[in-house]
């Protein structure tokens, strides 16, 4: 049992510096659930978790284009944030209009909207943007 725990240690070390920087709520979520699979499964667990990870926390890196063009598209209106537009971020209670994310993008929980011609996932409840769409 020590051993998944060591490794677990590992990966989270190996995963850290990546997620730190990443604006993408695909690389938290691979790296949360890289750690996670690596406890329940070693090595294996830990690439599988992984993947898994870094689809349910945002939008996949590779789907990213693709939902972009779609919210271009929808014409969704921007609105105009004066502080930088980053994960973390709170936005204001009103002025924001909020979309459902199509099922194809496999993101529960989030709705998008465009802040400074910039399409984001925000967690509605708490209006906290999850994931900048590059």
């Amino acid at each position: 049992m020590s051993k998944k725990f060591l490794l677990a240690g590992v990966v989270l070390a190996s995963l850290a510096p990546a997620a730190a920087f990443a604006q993408s709520g695909a690389a938290t979520g691979a790296a949360a659930g890289a750690v996670g699979g690596a406890v329940v499964g070693g090595p294996v667990g830990a690439a599988v978790g992984g993947v898994t990870g870094a689809i349910a926390g945002g939008i996949a890196d590779q789907q990213q284009p693709e939902f972009r063009q779609y919210v271009t598209t929808q014409k969704v209106p921007s609105y105009t944030y004066k502080e930088e537009v980053r994960v973390g971020a709170v936005l204001p209670e009103s002025g924001v209009t909020y979309h459902e994310v199509p099922a194809q993008y496999k993101v529960k929980g989030y709705k998008y909207t465009v802040v400074n011609n910039t399409p984001v996932l925000v967690e509605p409840g708490s209006r906290k943007i999850v994931q900048v769409i590059r």
